[in-house]
């Protein structure tokens, strides 16, 4: 099975990132590969409960629902440890589906043949 990575650094900083990472996320479950967005910096603040709740890009789903649909489909939702620790994101406080991934995981997933896009 093909394998997509999604580099995700921003959240409500930049919603038009945020926006298109996860429809390109949702274009790779459409397609049937393996697909998996790596959470950093900002971003981790999507998998806090609540967070994205109100959060929608102009032109764009609202993305709880994107990230619901994504996480449904089958998709991996990753959060860096370092980067939710200092924005004090709890591995208890993450929505379901989402689990605290560091690098070693990342690079183990890139080194199966993962595509990867960064936004």
């Amino acid at each position: 099975m093909a394998k997509l990575l999604v580099n995700l650094t921003s959240g409500k900083d930049n919603l038009d990132k945020a926006s298109v990472a996860l429809v390109v996320a949702n274009a790779g479950i459409a397609g049937g590969q393996e697909t998996a967005i790596f959470l950093s910096v900002e971003a981790v603040m999507l998998a806090q409960q609540g967070f994205a709740d109100d959060l929608q890009g102009q032109g764009f789903k609202p993305l709880k629902e994107l990230i619901d649909t994504f996480i449904e489909g089958g998709g991996m939702l990753w959060v860096c440890p370092p980067c939710a620790n200092v924005r004090n994101v709890a591995e208890d406080n993450l929505i379901p589906g989402a689990v605290f991934a560091g690098g070693a995981r990342l690079v183990e997933f890139l080194s199966q043949g993962a595509g990867s896009v960064s936004y």
